[in-house]
Order: C-alpha cells, then structure tokens, then sequence
C-alpha cells in the first residue's frame, strides 16, 4: 500500500484551532529563551559595546532581556 502526502501549504482554516493554540504557546516559549539568552550574554559581558556585538551575533535584541515575558508564562 503507497501512502501520499500533500507538499505544500497547509490550509488556512485547519490553522485555526488546536495548531494556533501550539503556535502561540511555542512563540511564548521562545520568547522566554531569548530573554534568557540576553540576559546571560549581558551578565558575561565587559561593557554595552561588547554586549551589543553580542547579541547581534546572536540574533537577539537587548529588549529581548526584559522579565515580561516570563510573567506570561507563568499564566499559562
């Protein structure tokens, strides 16, 4: 028996529902890891101008070092 699977771009309205719920608590998720991160290259850092590099490297921002997001977290 052959299986066949469809490539390509799932349906919009199949996005609704229990996947956006996923989606949304995973972007949670990774925002609380980007502060994490920031805040650690920040605590290892010599001066702002070495952070600043840092994190670009890295791909994070500074405002990404906030608490906020690990409130959110908290509620769910």
């Amino acid at each position: 028996m052959a299986w066949s699977r469809h490539v390509g771009r799932p349906d919009p309205a199949e996005d609704k529902g229990w996947l956006a719920g996923v989606k949304a608590e995973e972007k949670v998720r990774l925002g609380v890891q980007a502060g994490q991160a920031a805040r650690t290259v920040a605590s290892h850092c010599e001066d702002a101008e070495e952070c600043a590099e840092m994190l670009a490297m890295l791909g994070l921002l500074p405002s990404q070092g906030g608490y906020a997001s690990d409130q959110v977290v908290g509620r769910l």
